[in-house]
């Protein structure tokens, strides 16, 4: 697998619209504005994109019919994965896949939501799959009152405080630092809103306790637009190619608890923790490279004990330090390990992630000024759930 994949396909194109809250534009029109963009950035036509590689679709977003139709498409390789976050790493696999097997040349990943239109499907009474028997996708529970996806990350973290003593306050170090690096991204919703202190964290209403308000990410509005085709291809468009060194899949069963690091005790987990395993950290011998040459991390910070249980997940803590590791500004531009650097979801946006996709491009370009990762060479994309995958330039 790692010689069918290191570094065979590469993102060629990133385009973007304005990330908001409460955007006049339609899904449709995001979507539009950030493709333009993006074959602008690459240099390709519209004509040659044949496959679409597709997150969020309806309720939040658009499906690929209507994005063919809608922009003037001929497709001959689609996939549309499930409308949920976690997700994001296999839409952009499936699409290097394509390119890789020749199923596609240019594969458009489209990425165009509204969470402030749609806001009434996000928990409570009208949230389709959290009421579904059994519960729902988050670890949601409607019968405790568990009816929202921040219950399934405030369960996870509460139970982490039990077993390790984290705090609040120890967490108040993730949107901190998502925070400081919005303040040199003007793409960012909360740019120009200042820097926060653990004062101000902790000042908060609370959400699910123990999340407080600045723990849960932004509702917003916006899309993202990624090109990727082969890297022969790529070697002759515009921009330096982004090549995709490595990837590996999401992770389930008994011992996967939605946002919780395995062995926690939580649904059918066990209650024993074990460090990262082998196919946990198989995605670095897949790129060549050990974990120590990862010179940035980003994940999907939809609430923020999520970055500390992706730090456990990979090794770059053991079980139970990842809260006190991110002390003192290591997981901030300039520390030990920068995670998130556009701000993320908390903080720039939340676009299903694909905005950390996109800033993970512009980090290998070299274009990210005030924010840029000195010599940047391989960054990470990881979540809880294990998927991955790892770019260098």
């Amino acid at each position: 697998m790692n010689d069918i994949v290191r570094d065979k396909a590469a993102i060629v194109g990133i385009g973007r619209s304005q990330y908001g809250r409460f955007l006049p534009e339609s899904q449709l029109k995001l979507g539009a504005i950030a493709l333009k963009g993006a074959l602008a950035d690459s240099g390709l036509e519209r004509s040659d994109i044949d496959g679409l590689s597709l997150h969020m679709g309806w309720p939040l977003g658009l499906d690929y019919d209507q994005i063919a139709e809608g922009y003037g498409l001929d497709i001959r390789y689609v996939t549309q994965m499930w409308t949920h976050g976690r997700f994001i790493a296999y839409t952009l696999q499936h699409a290097a896949l394509a390119v890789i097997s020749g199923m596609a040349d240019v594969v458009a990943c489209v990425t165009a939501i509204s969470f402030t239109r749609e806001r009434g499907i996000l928990g409570g009474p009208g949230d389709m799959e959290g009421l579904r028997e059994g519960g729902g996708t988050h670890g949601e529970s409607p019968p405790y009152g568990l009816t929202a996806p921040a219950a399934g990350a405030a369960l996870a973290y509460q139970r982490y405080m039990a077993l390790y003593g984290a705090t609040s306050e120890q967490l108040a170090a993730v949107p901190i630092a998502f925070r400081k690096h919005a303040q040199l991204n003007p793409h960012a919703y909360t740019y120009g809103k200042g820097e926060l202190t653990v004062a101000e964290h902790q000042s908060q209403r609370m959400i699910v306790d123990p999340l407080r308000l600045f723990d849960c990410s932004l509702i917003s509005d916006g899309a993202v637009v990624i090109l990727v085709t082969s890297a022969e291809r790529a070697r002759d468009l515009k921009q330096k190619p982004v090549y995709i060194s490595a990837m590996q899949g999401l992770r389930t069963g008994r011992e996967e608890f939605i946002f919780a690091p395995r062995g926690m005790g939580l649904n059918q987990q066990s209650g024993t923790r074990t460090a990262a395993d082998e196919r946990d950290l198989a995605v670095y011998r897949g790129a060549g490279i050990a974990r120590e040459d990862i010179h940035g991390l980003y994940t999907y910070d939809a609430f923020s004990p999520l970055p500390l249980f992706v730090l456990e997940r990979f090794g770059f803590c053991a079980p139970g330090e990842a809260a006190g590791w991110a002390q003192n500004g290591r997981i901030e531009l300039g520390g030990e390990l920068p995670m998130n650097t556009s701000g993320g979801l908390l903080c720039e946006g939340h676009i299903g992630g694909w905005n950390s996709v996109y800033e993970i491009a512009s980090q290998l370009r070299g274009t990210c000024g005030e924010r840029q990762i000195k010599d940047a060479k391989h960054l990470q994309w990881g979540t809880c759930w294990g998927d991955s995958l790892i770019f260098r330039n």
